[in-house]
């Protein structure tokens, strides 16, 4: 061995078996070394180590000597992501490194940045989502504060409590949403990802992530009923995070763009009784409008990422389908596209040829978020009770399973990975609407009120005809 000597020293051992296992593993570890060179590189390492600092895992420094990294490299989690985010925007999807690199600045590096990144335990990862945990609590304690005030405000007619509550509100954070199950599955995923990374490039040998599950139970989607309808009026807040219309919010909305914005009624049909997701209606051209089978066929999706438009392919491989078209829905497509050739027409040079069904003014193609902005706006000028824009899809499964379509044709319109996704989804449903059915029967019906009790039996109260109320 060429250089200086050096000697391995350390003491404070309980026991001489544990000295001895200690020798044992510095005897393992030079020789794992087959040149001088990397003798001298063991060495350094055994070096740097602290007195209390165990002894690194022999497996772990030949992986590292084979792949010619670094041997004394005590990275935290912050300077592993800083590793690992140059490598993944070189290979994946611009999306996907967006995600990441996300994950990374909101959670992983605030939470867990500073610890070693090979002394990285199952409990540290636990711990950093009982963190988010935490501060999911104080965002929803905010937002209930929040909504309570604003409906303060909203209810009083006296201009200076007004302004007093107003004055609450600007001291207040503003809305926001908490971590739901689902990110935090993602959030998992990117860690687990990386740290896999790091074990392929042998830097580490254990990865703690894999170790970590969270039940991430699906919201199931609840019915607009009107005593729901009534309590949100009332209180401003929505009973779940995923709501349906009832058929006649769904037939108001239509009215309401039929109306005022009559340019989109038919892309607003589309979603509404065949359920595309947003990016597949920003994509969709009129090369897959096929007039004479009365259908279309969904291959593309936009895609936003920082504000920038991307075309890609549809979220997964059942994605990609044809979808019939109704009648009525062909008739607004067709009275759409002499629309569109008019207003290119009309414009002239400036009109931008984008070959999509759904465009801006100028014939440009729809940011995915404009279609969402629109919904939103649309659905609030409309006086109807909130959903967000992928839950047109929802209601695009419960009319569906309500006009008695087979399941595998709902999963297959909707570009479900698998049917059991779709009965999973909308079971929960099928009760709260048949129930509403049933209700809305019986109302139609006029009855005099009895009190509860036989016509002609003692107690009976009977309501002169005329004055009964019929529910609508």
């Amino acid at each position: 061995m060429s250089g200086k000597r050096r000697t391995f020293r350390r003491e404070g051992y309980e026991t001489k078996k544990l000295a001895e296992k200690d020798l044992d593993r510095v005897h393992d570890l030079l020789g794992l070394a087959e040149e001088d060179e990397d003798r001298e590189t063991v060495a350094a390492l055994l070096d740097s180590l602290g007195p209390k600092e165990p002894l690194p895992d022999p497996e772990v420094i030949r992986g590292q000597l084979r792949a010619g990294t670094p041997l004394n490299s005590k990275a935290d989690l912050s300077e592993h992501f800083d590793w690992w985010l140059p490598i993944k925007k070189k290979n994946v999807r611009r999306a996907t490194y967006v995600l990441y690199e996300g994950h990374v600045r909101n959670y992983l590096r605030p939470k867990m940045g500073t610890r070693r990144r090979d002394r990285l335990q199952v409990d540290h990862v636990t711990e950093m989502f009982a963190r988010i945990e935490d501060d999911n609590e104080a965002i929803r304690a905010n937002n209930a504060d929040r909504a309570a005030l604003e409906q303060q405000a909203k209810a009083t007619g006296n201009r200076a409590q007004k302004r007093a509550l107003r004055e609450q509100l600007a001291q207040l954070p503003p809305y926001r949403r908490p971590v739901g199950k689902s990110s935090q599955q993602r959030i998992l995923g990117t860690l687990r990802k990386s740290l896999n990374d790091a074990i392929t490039a042998q830097l580490i040998t254990f990865n703690p992530a894999k170790h970590v599950t969270i039940s991430a139970k699906r919201a199931r989607p609840l019915v607009w009923t009107p005593e729901r309808v009534d309590k949100w009026q009332e209180t401003g807040l929505r009973p779940g995070p995923v709501m349906v219309w009832l058929p006649e919010h769904a037939g108001a909305f239509l009215d309401y763009v039929a109306t005022e914005v009559p340019e989109q009624e038919s892309m607003w049909h589309v979603m509404i009784y065949r359920g595309p997701r947003r990016g597949e209606t920003a994509g969709l051209g009129w090369t897959e409008v096929y007039d004479k089978a009365a259908e279309v066929e969904i291959n593309t999706q936009l895609t936003e990422v920082e504000y920038e438009v991307e075309e890609g392919d549809p979220k997964s491989e059942a994605s990609t389908r044809r979808v019939p078209i109704d009648d009525e829905g062909m008739r607004l497509l067709r009275e759409h596209r002499a629309w569109q050739r008019r207003e290119r027409l009309r414009i002239g040079p400036a009109w931008v040829e984008s070959g999509r069904v759904w465009t801006q003014p100028d014939g440009s193609a729809l940011r995915p978020s404009w279609i969402g902005d629109e919904f939103e706006r649309h659905c609030k000028a409309a006086g109807l009770p909130p959903i967000r824009l992928h839950d047109l899809r929802h209601v695009a499964a419960t009319l569906m399973l309500q006009a008695g379509i087979d399941l595998k044709v709902v999963q297959e319109t909707l570009g479900h990975s698998s049917w059991v996704v779709t009965r999973d989804t909308y079971t929960s449903v099928l009760p709260e609407l048949a129930r509403s059915a049933a209700e809305a029967t019986v109302a139609i019906v006029p009855r005099r009120k009895t009190g509860g009790h036989p016509t002609g039996t003692p107690g009976a109260s009977v309501t002169p005809m005329g004055t009964h109320a019929i529910r609508r």
